[in-house]
C-alpha cells in the first residue's frame, strides 16, 4: 500500500499548526502594542483631536461656542480650570470628550483668542495635561443704507476704512433693514405701500415675506436667537390696525404673521424692543403701560408700571434701559422687576438724552454710551456729545457734533468695542427726503473705539447694522 497520501496530509497538518502558531503569535504581538499603545497615551493624558469654532458668528452674536475634543474620556472640568484670553465671559459644559466654552456676549473683531483648560485629566486617572487653543476673529463687516434721490436706494456692505463698499441690495425705495449673522431683512416702499423681504447676507435668495394686509410697515427689528423679524404694521385707513405689533418667521416667509397679544387683544404699540437671548418682547402701549410678554410662554404678559421710552436691552443681562415719568431715566431688570438708578457721571456734560448700555465683555468696557447736550453761557446748545460712563461713575467723551450739526442715533458694536455715532451735518441746510422714514440727504456715521476714544473712520449713509432699531 502506498504512504503517500499519508505523508501529504501529515505534511499539510504540520503546516495548519505552523500557521496557527504564526497567528497567535502575531495577534499576541499585536495586542501588546495595542495595550502598550493605551498605555502610552495614558501616560501622556489628554490631547485635542479636534477644535471647532465659528469665528465670523462670534463677532456677530452671543452664545457662540469654541469646542474641544480630546483623545480621551475626561475627568470632571470645573470652570475654574477654563480662561479666555483677550478677557470674554463665557460658561463651560463639558462632557465625555468633549469641553464647549460659550460665550455670552459677542467677542472683538480682528483679535486673536485663546482659550485654555488647566489641568485636565482622563477619567481614568494619569498625568494632568493642559489643552489649549488659538483662533483669530475677523475683521468686522457693516451694512449701510444709501438713499439715492435721483436712484435707487441701496445697502452696501463695507470694513470699518470703508474701503471697498460692495453693494449688496437695491430698490427704488427702502425705508429701513436690519441684519442678523445669516440673514438680511429690508423693507421697502412703493406708492406709500410697505413691502418686507427676507435674504441672505450677500443679497441673494430673495424672498417676500407675508404682511398682514396692505398698509404701512415701521418699527423694524430682528431677534437673532428666534430667527424672526418684528414690526409694527398700520392698515392705511387706520382701522382696523393701528401701530399694532406683529412677528413673522424669517425661516417661512410665506406663513402668516403673528399678532402680538395681551389680554387676549392684538395690542397696538408706541415703541417696543426684543429682548435679547430669549422669545420675550418689552413695550409701551399707547397707555403708556410698560409690558414684558412671552408669545412662547403660556404666562400671562407682565405689567410694570408706565413709561415714556425704552431707550434699549443690554445683551447678556437683561437689564432695559427705560425712562419713567417723573423718576427719568434707570435701569429695570426684567427677571426681577427690580429698578435701580443709572451711576452719576463724574463731570456735567450737559442734559441727558438716550442711553445705550454696553455689552459687558472686555474688561473696564463694561457701562453705558450716553448722549449729553451741552448749553453755552446763554443758554444755547454748544454741542451734542456722546461719552462712555463705566460702571464707578468715570465719564470720557468720545464724540462730539457741533451745534450746527444734528446727531441723531448712536448704536454699539455688538461686543461694545465700537460706537457709530449718526450725524447729519448742516441740519438747517441738509434738506430731508420723502417717504415713511425721512432723513437727512447728507449723513455720515462715525466710528469711533470705545477703549481709545479714536475715530476709526467716516463712512457714508446711515442706519448701520449694528443698530436694533432705526434712527431716533
Amino acid at each position: 500500500m502506498s504512504t503517500e497520501p499519508t505523508r501529504r496530509g501529515e505534511r499539510r497538518r504540520a503546516g495548519l499548526r505552523r500557521f496557527a502558531l504564526t497567528l497567535a503569535g502575531v495577534l499576541g504581538a499585536l495586542a501588546v502594542l495595542a495595550g502598550a499603545g493605551g498605555a502610552a497615551s495614558l501616560a501622556q493624558g489628554p490631547r485635542v483631536s479636534e477644535v471647532q469654532v465659528d469665528p465670523a458668528s462670534a463677532i456677530e452674536v452671543s452664545g457662540s461656542r469654541v469646542i474641544l475634543t480630546v483623545n480621551q474620556a475626561l475627568a470632571e472640568i470645573d470652570p475654574a480650570q477654563v480662561s479666555v484670553s483677550p478677557a470674554a465671559p463665557f460658561t463651560v459644559d463639558a462632557a465625555g470628550r468633549s469641553v464647549g466654552v460659550r460665550f455670552t456676549v459677542p467677542l472683538d473683531d480682528d483679535t486673536d483668542y485663546t482659550v485654555r483648560i488647566d489641568g485636565a485629566r482622563a477619567v481614568g486617572g494619569g498625568p494632568e495635561r493642559t489643552l489649549e487653543t488659538t483662533f483669530r476673529a475677523p475683521p468686522a463687516e457693516v451694512m449701510l443704507l444709501q438713499r439715492d434721490p435721483e436712484g435707487d436706494d441701496t445697502i452696501f456692505r463695507s470694513t470699518l476704512d470703508g474701503e471697498n463698499a460692495v453693494p449688496v441690495y437695491s430698490a427704488p425705495v427702502i425705508e429701513d433693514f436690519r441684519a442678523t449673522s445669516t440673514r438680511l431683512v429690508v423693507a421697502t416702499a412703493e406708492d406709500g405701500i410697505s413691502a418686507l423681504q427676507v435674504m441672505n447676507r450677500d443679497g441673494s435668495g430673495v424672498a417676500p415675506i407675508e404682511l398682514p394686509g396692505e398698509g404701512i410697515v415701521q418699527g423694524l427689528q430682528v431677534s437673532h436667537r428666534g430667527d424672526l423679524v418684528g414690526y409694527t404694521y398700520s392698515d392705511p385707513s387706520g382701522a382696523p390696525n393701528a401701530s399694532v405689533l406683529f412677528t413673522s418667521q424669517l425661516r417661512d416667509p410665506s406663513a402668516m404673521p403673528t399678532p402680538i397679544e395681551v389680554g387676549g387683544e392684538a395690542v397696538s404699540v408706541d415703541q417696543w424692543r426684543f429682548v435679547p437671548d430669549s422669545s420675550a418682547l418689552l413695550l409701551v402701549d399707547f397707555d403708556g403701560e410698560l409690558i414684558l410678554t412671552d408669545p412662547q410662554s403660556d404666562a400671562d404678559p407682565t405689567l410694570l408700571g408706565g413709561a415714556v421710552t425704552i431707550d434699549a436691552i443690554a445683551r447678556g443681562s437683561y437689564t432695559a434701559i427705560v425712562e419713567r415719568v417723573g423718576s427719568g431715566i434707570g435701569q429695570l431688570d426684567l427677571t426681577t422687576g427690580e429698578e435701580s438708578a443709572l451711576v452719576e457721571p463724574d463731570r456735567d456734560l450737559g442734559q441727558l438724552g438716550r442711553v445705550t448700555p454696553v455689552p459687558e465683555g472686555a474688561e473696564g468696557r463694561a457701562g453705558t454710551i450716553r448722549q449729553f447736550q451741552r448749553m453755552d453761557e446763554a443758554g444755547h446748545p454748544a454741542a451734542q456729545v456722546l461719552a462712555h460712563v463705566a460702571e464707578d461713575g468715570t465719564t470720557r467723551p468720545l464724540f462730539e457734533a457741533e451745534s450746527q450739526d444734528a446727531l441723531l442715533q448712536a448704536c454699539v458694536s455688538p461686543s461694545g468695542r465700537y460706537v457709530a455715532a449718526l450725524v447729519a451735518p448742516d441740519i438747517v441746510n441738509n434738506p430731508y427726503d420723502v417717504g415713511g422714514l425721512p432723513m437727512p440727504r447728507t449723513l455720515q456715521t462715525h466710528i469711533v473705539e470705545v477703549d481709545s476714544g479714536e475715530e476709526v473712520s467716516v463712512l457714508a449713509g446711515f442706519d448701520i447694522s449694528w443698530c436694533t432699531t432705526g434712527p431716533w
